[in-house]
């Protein structure tokens, strides 16, 4: 694990100013489950949500243009601050930048040391807290021995497919497998990094604390377990998790995650640190008081969710075999209506859904990851419109 005293300022940093504050299978049949939770703080308790404005039951989706078009195996998203998107291929293992004007898509360069088979490759990226200054992006990828997280510095500058520098790694040891790498990483307003990861098939390390497989982990930018872990000097936020797929947080700083289930319920969850979410003993909803039930289930087939985004008060969560886009409306930690499904079938798998600002979405397919039919739709990446 490598440091950088920068970054370990900026970290420390961060938690001086937040401190006190609140804060199956895989992409295939299996569906997933979507995690909501409470402040990034660990422990702490939510607040006003009595308060808090409930959105309309009803929403609608308005898919605006394609901004790029014939892309291969799209996986991460990261929206640049200066104009322009991020898009990671997983079995290509390249990071692209699209401009999001005319679609120009540049490949900033190939990350080394990925190992693309089966669900594996490179997934997630991120910008760090202090892209502005130090210009990181952060990768999950798998590797011929496991998951990890590196960052590298990416300097457009330099000719195309020579942008990125080499990569340091940041964390490492997640269990990797044909299926169930996870792979979605992000910052939170607290500064530090929250990544969802997956059992790798082997489904009794969900439940085994000294896995790292089948969690949400929170580290510092650095790598190191975040200061106020549930679970002492470990990166380990919450576990019994099959396949963590997609992290957002809403205007009240309560994480939200998407999961993968098996063959009976994908679900939605408000994610308390240090809490278990059951699998494999529970699926769904349970009447075990050991384990955190979802805000919201679906039967697999309807969504297989991946990435999420939070915007006008609800989830947005992208469906891989569901093929749609779900709304879920929220009050607080509680589902406020019915989930609404959008865009069914017209633009195939969804993979990544990502907030553009106000009422804009970027949303990915992903035809082309060996489970959809790109004879009839290639990968794109949308602008959406929503309310």
């Amino acid at each position: 694990m490598q440091r950088r005293a920068a970054t370990a300022v900026l970290a420390a940093t961060v938690l001086l100013l937040t401190a006190g504050c609140t804060s199956g299978g895989g992409d295939g049949p299996g569906g997933g489950k979507s995690v909501t939770s409470r402040r990034t703080a660990p422990g702490s308790p939510s607040s006003g949500e009595a308060a808090e404005q409930t959105p309309p039951a009803k929403g609608s989706v308005q898919v605006v243009r394609t901004v790029a078009a014939n892309l291969r195996t799209p996986w991460g998203l990261a929206p640049l601050p200066d104009g322009g998107l991020l898009v990671s291929s997983r079995d290509d293992g390249t990071i692209a930048r699209v401009d999001e004007k005319t679609g120009r898509t540049t490949v900033l360069g190939a990350v080394p040391g990925v190992a693309a088979l089966g669900e594996g490759g490179l997934l997630g990226i991120a910008l760090s807290p202090a892209y502005a200054s130090d210009h990181l992006v952060y990768a999950y990828l798998t590797t011929d021995s496991d998951n990890r997280v590196v960052r590298m510095l990416y300097d457009p500058k330099k000719p195309a497919r020579q942008q990125l520098g080499a990569p340091d790694t940041v964390f490492k040891g997640i269990p990797k497998g044909m299926i169930h790498n996870g792979g979605r990483i992000a910052f939170g307003p607290d500064g530090m990094l929250y990544a969802g990861t997956g059992e790798s098939g082997d489904r009794g390390l969900a439940q085994d604390l000294k896995s790292l497989g089948g969690k949400i982990l929170r580290m510092t930018p650095d790598g190191a377990p975040a200061p106020g872990n549930p679970f002492g000097a470990s990166a380990v936020y919450s576990y019994g998790h099959r396949n963590v797929q997609g992290l957002a947080w809403d205007t009240k700083q309560r994480l939200l995650a998407s999961e993968f289930g098996q063959d009976t319920w994908d679900e939605l969850n408000a994610i308390k640190p240090g809490d278990n979410y059951g699998w494999p003993d529970a699926e769904g909803k349970s009447a075990n008081p050991r384990y955190h039930n979802p805000i919201a289930q679906w039967h697999t087939d309807e969504a297989s969710p991946s990435g999420i985004a939070y915007a006008k008060g609800s989830i947005w969560m992208a469906g891989l075999r569901g093929q749609r886009l779900w709304r879920i409306p929220l009050k607080g930690t509680v589902a406020s209506a019915p989930p609404q499904a959008f865009l069914k079938g017209a633009y195939g798998r969804l993979r990544t859904v990502v907030s553009g600002g106000g009422d804009r979405l970027w949303l990915t397919t992903s035809n082309t990851d060996g489970r959809g039919e790109p004879s009839k739709t290639d990968d794109r990446i949308l602008e959406v419109r929503v309310s």
